[in-house]
């Protein structure tokens, strides 16, 4: 079944109009792809394809828990998955652009 997941995955996975209609790479582009890597078990691949999926996945896993358990340190683990998905969101970003040109 895990197996049957990846395939359709990877056989419905989107395009970017951004990039289509721009010609270079979006900010999201290649969170499809990690998350495949991701699932696939290849944890290196999906940190090369792009680096904030975990940091991004950790933050809303710990967003849903502290909704619902009110963690004393929530806010602030929070406040720092959620800068440090930015950061490596903007840094693989700002990367992709600098090796196009």
């Amino acid at each position: 079944m895990w197996q049957k997941l990846i395939s359709w995955l990877e056989n419905n996975s989107l395009n970017c109009s951004f990039q289509k209609h721009f010609g270079i790479e979006c900010p999201g582009c290649g969170f499809q792809s990690s998350l495949i890597a991701l699932l696939k078990g290849e944890f290196t691949e999906s940190i090369h394809l792009y680096p904030a999926l975990l940091p991004i996945f950790s933050f809303i896993g710990l967003l849903l828990l502290h909704l619902k358990l009110k963690f004393s340190w929530g806010t602030i683990a929070l406040k720092i998955l959620l800068l440090i998905s930015i950061l490596l969101v903007l840094g693989n970003y700002f990367q992709k652009l600098l090796s196009q040109v």
